[in-house]
């Protein structure tokens, strides 16, 4: 009697009496997944190698892509400088504000970008708080490229700086502290033990924010405008290449496509390879 309830206790759920049909999670799955899916496999179809590379040689496409490039990397660096010490105190230290400072960096992400572009038109535009007194100095940035990067960087900065905070925390402080005890300046714990153990989530960050920078459209057609050759970048190009060229529109929301998907793998790798490390330890 006590070895039958033994089997039973140790037999799997999926064998309990009015258990569910097998693969029936993997066919409930299917309507939304094919969902997901239907949409990127279109434009993988409409769009054939021929007119692809075409269209990568046509002006429009080129400077978009050209801008695109520039203005992210810009503001991936801006954030990365900036953004470090944040998401160092964010991790290390423990204050009163600290929830609200928290807060404030989340807001960013759920805020609607046409929202976000207004913000940052009446805070640096002509006759923002701080936009007239740039004016009076001579200095405009509403509807230049210095717009275009700050306004990737008001919408990106956000997943740099959350998935830097989950890195230094990772980090045990004994290490940093027996780092100092050999000798070691503050800087030079934080660049030589701190930063290489921080490494993957700062570089998933970092990946992750260029990624977003990079389909940011919202808060830029708003705060930097649409002008070709000069602010135009690639999720703005196919707004206006929608109107006017669809093939155009193609060819670059598929260059975006194409690029988050690669962004996505990097990152889980190394989301990945530092969960295995932490596991082996």
């Amino acid at each position: 009697m006590a070895q039958s309830l033994t089997l039973r206790a140790a037999s799997p759920i999926s064998n309990a009496p009015g258990k569910l049909p097998r693969g029936l999670w993997q066919w409930l799955s299917v309507p939304l997944l094919g969902f997901l899916a239907l949409p990127l496999v279109a434009l993988l179809l409409r769009v054939s190698p021929e007119k692809f590379f075409v269209n990568l040689g046509a002006p429009l496409v080129a400077q978009a892509i050209a801008l695109s490039l520039g203005t992210t990397f810009i503001a991936t660096a801006v954030t990365i400088v900036f953004g470090t010490p944040v998401a160092y105190l964010l991790a290390r230290r423990r204050f009163r504000l600290r929830r609200a400072i928290d807060t404030l960096i989340d807001l960013p992400t759920v805020l609607p970008p046409s929202a976000a572009g207004l913000a940052l038109l009446m805070a640096f535009g002509r006759y923002g708080v701080l936009g007239s007194l740039l004016d009076r100095l001579g200095i405009q940035l509403a509807f230049t490229q210095a717009a275009v990067v700050m306004a990737q960087v008001f919408v990106a900065a956000p997943f740099y700086i959350k998935a830097a905070t989950v890195g230094f925390a990772s980090v045990s402080h004994e290490l940093e502290q027996a780092a100092a005890l050999d000798g070691a300046g503050g800087w030079q714990a934080f660049q030589y033990i701190t930063i290489p153990l921080a490494w993957n989530g700062l570089l998933s960050g970092a990946v992750m924010t260029w990624a977003r920078a990079l389909g940011e459209f919202g808060a830029t057609i708003i705060f930097a405008g649409n002008f070709p050759g000069r602010t135009q970048t690639m999720p703005l190009a196919i707004y206006l290449g929608f109107e006017i060229d669809l093939d155009i529109a193609l060819t670059l929301s598929l260059i975006l496509v194409g690029c988050s998907f690669l962004v996505l793998m990097i990152v889980k790798g190394l989301l990945s390879r530092e969960s295995s490390e932490h596991g082996e330890s």
